[in-house]
């Protein structure tokens, strides 16, 4: 078998992604990072073309519904930039400790940068139904709600729920028409 049996197939279909960082470390607890996580999905709405139906930021992964021909391609694009992006504040910040731990949970066979955020893959589920559609968006928006954090999906502040029901949550998304 290889490396996951996750993978893209027709580009005409939402996808469900998932991606968590290495060693399950909460990084996107940190405001600024969690910034540059909302500042890259914007640039891939805005300047790539990519429709983003749903999503949530939790501690140490995030949960997207998201379309797009290249998908796959603009979505390592993602992940390399912002990997690159919260070394690099890390590294302004001399979070030494942080740091260590993004070295030390680092594949091996990762040998371009001494730290490594993302875990390898993107776990893609292709979405073909408008059931499946809404059933993958209602566990993104009650994943804090599970974790304990908030009561009501609308109140986690690093989620689409609140445009989904009727507000302005803090980045634009594509309202699904389906």
């Amino acid at each position: 078998m290889g490396r996951s049996r996750y993978k893209f197939h027709q580009n005409y279909y939402p996808y469900f992604i998932t991606s968590s960082t290495v060693g399950g470390l909460p990084l996107f607890m940190n405001p600024f990072i969690s910034k540059i996580i909302l500042d890259a999905l914007c640039y891939l709405q805005n300047e790539n073309g990519v429709s983003l139906y749903g999503y949530v930021i939790m501690p140490n992964h995030l949960h997207l519904i998201a379309e797009d021909k290249e998908l796959s391609g603009k979505l390592r694009a993602f992940k390399s930039f912002t990997g690159r992006t919260i070394v690099d504040y890390l590294l302004e910040k001399d979070s030494k400790s942080i740091l260590r731990q993004l070295d030390s949970n680092k594949l091996k066979n990762h040998r371009d940068s001494d730290h490594q955020v993302w875990q390898e893959g993107l776990h893609p589920k292709q979405i073909f139904s408008s059931k499946m559609f809404n059933q993958k968006m209602q566990y993104i928006h009650l994943n804090p709600v599970n974790a304990g954090f908030v009561e009501n999906p609308a109140h986690w502040r690093l989620s689409s729920a609140i445009n989904y029901q009727g507000d302005r949550g803090v980045i634009p998304i594509t309202l699904f028409q389906g």
